[in-house]
């Protein structure tokens, strides 16, 4: 039974439709305690039981947020956060109360269906061709090395880390730890030619020559990443051939092919859906038989999945055009369309919650030093929504993050 605090006869006077609608749907909350201050500084309390855990904070600063959650669900839930309409001493423990309860409300997760097709229609504007790739990564990853410097490891490893049990261990250690295994799971043996698709800042093409003793061909979208990374290799004296090119081009303009390993760590959320078979035939094309490919990915649960890619969500219109999360049983239909096995499967969605934790955490303290870098407070709040959300989501388990071990035969 429903014992909330809050009852038709006790709406707050002059509250507008929308706001009445948002909080008879919070009378269906049933996991935790969701304590809502009101624009007039009264306060209702929801859920099943009094203070059940987790209890989360909503301090609303007007009604704006409510009629922004019911039309677009969580992408006007967020931007009204970013506006400043609302506000919370714990986002992540909010958010990842609301997604416990996403059966209960959702109506306020997804938004109306005028307001779920308009940005439907803006995410598919960002469709991954190889001109819109461009843009989108340029988006994302050409922010500035300054600013992910200011809050990545020094690995500047943006993935999830691997804590393999010891969560107090520093990330550096952690981050190296999903490097080596992304290796030795591929199979790399000194003297292997290996190819890494979405090369980042360097990382795994570091490790690779200075550890394993293998040659490295590193391909990304992004100019920035693209000089760290070789500045980054030249100074530890590692060969490897780094090159701003698109996946479906390699091999196509030159003789490379194949390789005897490939490594891919969370770059495949960025191909968009209708691109896995191109991405996964990449794969097969490019490997020798018998060689492997690691690939590391963010993956939705598998129930969750068509409800996902008949929508669009906050991270895709704001900090990943056009990606798209596969969800593990995708995964395995496309990687054996194109003549793939599956020969191992990982998972340590765990790892990524503490990861975007550590992330958040030194994002926050570093405010001061992101404002001098020109960016704005609406950047910042962007930011913050977008780590706190996905920690929230791996702490909760709606997504998972996985490496996958593939075999060309």
């Amino acid at each position: 039974m429903n014992t909330s605090t809050i009852s038709p006869l006790s709406m707050p006077a002059g509250a507008p439709a929308a706001a009445r609608t948002v909080l008879k749907l919070l009378e269906r909350l049933r996991h935790g305690t969701l304590n809502v201050q009101l624009p007039d500084g009264s306060t209702r309390q929801f859920g099943a039981r009094a203070n059940a855990h987790p209890v989360a904070t909503l301090r609303l600063h007007n009604w704006r947020a409510c009629a922004a959650a019911l039309r677009s669900g969580d992408i006007g839930f967020a931007e009204s956060y970013i506006a400043g309409d609302w506000s919370t001493p714990d986002m992540v423990t909010l958010l990842g109360m609301l997604l416990r309860n996403r059966a209960d409300v959702e109506d306020v997760i997804y938004g109306s269906w005028v307001g779920r097709l308009l940005y439907r229609a803006k995410h598919l504007l960002h469709r991954n061709t190889r001109h819109n790739s461009r843009k989108n990564i340029h988006a994302h990853y050409d922010l500035g090395n300054a600013f992910y410097e200011l809050w990545l490891d020094d690995s500047m490893n943006y993935s999830s880390a691997w804590f393999n049990g010891n969560p107090d261990q520093p990330l550096r250690q952690a981050q190296d730890a999903k490097v080596r295994r992304t290796l030795r799971m591929a199979g790399v043996q000194a003297g292997d030619r290996v190819l890494e698709i979405g090369c980042g800042w360097g990382a795994l093409a570091e490790m690779a020559g200075t550890e394993f003793q293998a040659g490295v061909t590193g391909v990304t979208l992004s100019t920035e990443q693209l000089a760290f990374a070789g500045q980054r290799l030249q100074r530890h004296g590692v060969q490897a051939q780094l090159r701003l090119q698109d996946y479906r081009d390699i091999g196509v303009t030159d003789d490379e092919a194949p390789f005897d390993a490939i490594c891919s760590i969370e770059m495949v959320e960025a191909v968009g859906r209708e691109y896995w078979p191109i991405y996964f035939e990449s794969l097969h094309r490019l490997l020798k038989p018998g060689g492997r490919a690691c690939v590391q990915s963010i993956v939705i649960d598998d129930d969750l999945f068509e409800r996902y890619i008949a929508s669009t969500d906050f991270i895709q219109q704001y900090i990943f055009p056009g990606g798209c999360l596969p969800c593990p049983r995708e995964f395995r239909r496309a990687a054996a369309a194109a003549g793939l096995e599956v020969v191992d499967e990982f998972n340590f969605g765990a790892d990524y919650a503490e990861t975007l934790r550590r992330w958040r955490d030194k994002f926050l303290r570093a405010r001061q030093q992101v404002l001098a870098l020109g960016f704005d407070e609406k950047f910042l709040r962007t930011w913050e929504f977008y780590l706190c959300s996905c920690e929230a989501a791996f702490t909760v388990g709606n997504v998972d993050v996985m490496q996958f071990t593939l075999r060309k035969p």
